[in-house]
């Protein structure tokens, strides 16, 4: 009898699609839209002046042609710098409004918590994002500031400990680095009714480890990756993947 044929997963564009466009730019985000992905992910700083900056690090050093601290430069400073191909750093808004999809937000701290919800006070807006982060705290103030919200962990070293730590938090989804799942992880999270993951799936045997553990979804920088999640086929071989630096 033959097998029946994979479920689509939910696939998440990693920084737009950084394995094939300048992460965390209006034109990564728009590949990974016409590449069919179901949301994107992206990174959120505070500059110097508040501006909710959409970036990954906390430098810009790796990915424009810039140096120095995200925090300690003016929007009008960053804006002078080149984050591959000609694009420039965009603002949270701008990247929302560059693609009709969901996007996964990334924070890293109670600051960027705050200014995040003041932007959210649109409900159109607000029902388009899930707020996510690694930090229980940024998530917590998220939570207060914007209860209707949809909130999800994410987690590399402290994966085990996902499910619960969600649950407290009210936080509907986990994201988890796929090499650090297992059967036990993913089984309590769906007792308690949480969705499960992966990040970063850049790869045929990655795809096929997530079916394995019957994730919901990968977070992927590749469009081949996008395309097999979807239909439930192989991957194939496509590209050499680019290695993620980090979750999110």
């Amino acid at each position: 009898m033959p097998a029946m044929p994979a479920m689509p997963l939910l696939t998440v564009g990693h920084r737009g699609l950084m394995g094939v466009e300048p992460e965390n730019t209006l034109r990564s985000f728009r590949r990974a839209e016409r590449e069919g992905v179901d949301a994107v992910e992206l990174d959120l700083h505070l500059s110097r002046d508040g501006h909710l900056v959409v970036m990954h690090d906390a430098t810009v050093d790796r990915t424009t042609d810039g140096t120095g601290r995200v925090g300690e430069l003016t929007l009008a400073e960053l804006r002078m710098l080149d984050a591959g191909l000609g694009e420039r750093v965009p603002v949270f808004g701008e990247a929302a409004g560059a693609v009709a999809l969901p996007v996964q937000a990334e924070i890293k701290d109670r600051a960027a918590a705050r200014v995040l919800a003041a932007a959210l006070g649109e409900p159109a807006l607000a029902r388009r994002v899930r707020v996510i982060s690694f930090h229980d705290e940024a998530l917590r103030e998220t939570g207060k500031l914007l209860p209707g919200v949809s909130l999800a962990l994410v987690t590399g070293g402290s994966t085990s400990s996902a499910p619960e730590r969600a649950a407290a938090l009210g936080a509907g989804m986990i994201s988890c680095e796929l090499a650090r799942l297992d059967e036990d992880t993913v089984r309590r999270a769906r007792e308690a009714g949480i969705e499960v993951i992966a990040w970063t799936v850049n790869t045929p045997a990655e795809l096929a480890r997530v079916r394995e553990l019957g994730l919901d979804g990968v977070v992927t920088d590749r469009p081949e990756i996008v395309r097999a999640a979807r239909t439930g086929a192989g991957a194939g071989t496509g590209p050499a993947s680019v290695p993620a630096s980090a979750a999110g």
